[in-house]
This record gives C-alpha cells, sequence and structure tokens, in this order.
C-alpha cells in the first residue's frame, strides 16, 4: 500500500509558526515592548554617544583655551538629538497617520465614491499626509536639535568655567 504524503502547509492552511507569529505581532503587548526596547536602545546608545563626546571635549579644553571646542561638541549633540527625537516621533507618527488616512478613505466610500475615485483622492490623501508629517517633523527636530546645542552649549562653558575656577584656587 502506498501511503500518500500530506504537505505540510497548504495556501489554504498556514503554517503553525506563521500562524503564532501573527497571533503575537497582533498583541499590543507586543508592539508596546519592540517599542520600549527600540527607545531602551536608543537611549542607550546615546548616552554612550554624550559620554564619548564629553570626553572628547575634556581632551580638547584640556590643551585649548577657546570655546571652540564647546561650540563643536553643543551643535553635534544638538544634531544628534535632534535626529533622534525625529525618529522617535516618526515612529508614534507611523501609526496615526496611518489610522488617519484610513479614517478618511472609509468615510470617502461611506459617502458613495466609486472605487476609481476612491483610489485617487487616497494618493491625493497619502501625499496631503504625508507633506503635513515631514513638515511637522522638520520643524519638531530642528526645534530639539537648536535648544539641546543651545543647553549643551552653556553647560559646557559653565562646566568648564568652574573647572577653571576649581584648578586657580589650587
Amino acid at each position: 500500500m502506498a501511503q500518500e504524503e500530506e504537505p505540510t502547509s497548504s495556501p489554504m492552511h498556514p503554517s503553525s509558526s506563521y500562524t503564532f507569529l501573527l497571533n503575537i505581532m497582533s498583541k499590543r503587548r507586543t508592539w508596546a515592548c519592540l517599542f520600549l526596547f527600540v527607545y531602551g536602545t536608543l537611549l542607550a546608545s546615546s548616552w554612550n554617544f554624550l559620554q564619548s563626546t564629553l570626553s572628547w571635549y575634556n581632551l580638547q579644553v584640556q590643551s585649548s583655551t577657546s570655546a571652540w571646542p564647546a561650540l563643536y561638541a553643543s551643535v553635534l549633540l544638538g544634531t544628534v538629538f535632534g535626529l533622534l527625537s525625529m525618529v522617535a516621533a516618526l515612529m508614534v507618527m507611523v501609526p496615526a497617520v496611518l489610522v488617519t488616512w484610513i479614517t478618511v478613505v472609509v468615510l470617502l466610500a461611506f459617502f458613495g465614491k466609486p472605487r476609481r475615485t476612491l483610489v485617487v483622492e487616497g494618493r491625493k490623501i497619502t501625499g496631503e499626509i504625508f507633506g503635513v508629517v515631514v513638515r511637522i517633523l522638520l520643524k519638531e527636530g530642528n526645534f530639539v536639535a537648536a535648544v539641546c546645542a543651545v543647553l549643551g552649549y552653556f553647560a559646557l562653558v559653565r562646566r568648564n568655567g568652574t573647572q577653571e575656577g576649581v584648578v586657580g584656587e589650587s
């Protein structure tokens, strides 16, 4: 007797690992943990970057009396933290924009728009939403970068001034 071989997964029945993965990824807890993991990684890497920039700044201050190292370090820190804030804001904005886009397309469908019109309107709406999000993202990121740069400059100059005062008193 010949045994019939059953396929392990057919197009109608996905494999158990695929189903398990879909089940996990559909949970809100999974996305929250992923979100926290990404932000934790960004925070740890930014902390390491901050420490290396400060050690570079301390080496430069020992060999130079000008304020240029503080300016370079503060601009570098402002740029990096501005980019990090834009990445963080983008991670939060993508799901919000997607929900907004779906809502608008569904509302257009309820108002009796034909499918071809929905596709055209959906493309227009996608372009408009993307443009608004990018403008807001750049504005917020530049604001964070400027604030970090200014605060970093004054913190480094003040730190340098207090270290010189302590060294001068000895």
